[in-house]
């Protein structure tokens, strides 16, 4: 079973100022879509050394770390950065995918600063904070991210569908 770690980044939401939403769409997705396991959650405000310092501990226990919010054009918005800086590869087909498909929903889906990459054995995916937009990002990649974890754990599975 895939384990998955959520993590939702958003000032208002780290303060209790604003619901969650987005967090739990993704948590919900998959699970009932790829029948992977939840092993951490958590909400934390745009500040780029506390992403960091989650990532690197979700990593160490997930997967799978989907991220959501941050990856916009405000000042604050720093999921991006934070996460190139943990990652030891990029992935970047799965950031352009979404983005591509992205453009079929809305055409800000260019204004995405979302990247994805390895850490170890763990893959780690920026998407939108909006419950909206994961769903459709997700809904994008989520067939594919079995695959992507099984190639990063080493098997040697031909590819070839």
């Amino acid at each position: 079973m895939i384990k998955v770690a959520v993590l939702t980044l958003s000032d208002k939401g780290s303060k209790g100022e604003r619901k969650d939403d987005s967090g739990p769409a993704i948590k919900e997705i998959v699970k009932e879509e790829m029948g992977a396991e939840i092993v951490a959650y958590d909400i934390l405000p745009d500040v780029k050394n506390e992403i960091i310092r989650k990532l690197i501990e979700f990593s160490n226990k997930a997967d799978i770390v989907l991220t959501t919010g941050g990856t916009g054009l405000s000042p604050r918005d720093v999921t991006p950065e934070a996460t190139l800086e943990v990652i030891d590869r990029e992935i970047p087909g799965i950031a352009e995918a979404i983005r591509i498909e992205g453009l079929k929903f809305t055409n800000r889906a260019m204004l995405s600063r979302a990247v994805a990459g390895i850490r170890g054995n763990s893959l780690i995916v920026n998407l939108p904070g909006s419950p909206k937009a994961v769903r459709e990002n997700l809904a994008i990649i989520a067939d594919v991210l079995p695959h992507a974890i099984e190639k990063i754990k080493g098997s040697d599975e031909e590819c070839a569908r």
